[in-house]
């Protein structure tokens, strides 16, 4: 799997990234066993390349959680002051 950038990410839909952060989260889950089995993962840097990946996701996620938030607070702030 190809390193995932961030604007790749932001243009993916809400169901295709959390799609891609399963695939993600199994893959890890898989070089976290053949570690723990072998003692020596296949490839070291493929761990740290998909806890970053991970992390991409989840950081576009929370941003686009509070893109929304700020605009409803600020569609609250526009109404008629009483």
């Amino acid at each position: 799997m190809a390193i995932l950038r961030p604007d790749e990410i932001r243009e993916m839909t809400p169901e295709e990234r959390r799609e891609r952060l399963r695939e993600l989260k199994a893959e890890l889950m898989r070089e976290e066993t053949a570690r723990a089995i072998s003692g020596v993962p296949e490839n070291p840097g493929r761990v740290k390349e998909i806890r970053k990946a991970i992390a991409r996701i989840l950081t576009v996620e929370r941003e686009e959680e509070l893109r929304e938030i700020r605009e409803f607070e600020e569609k609250g702030r526009k109404g008629p002051r009483l």
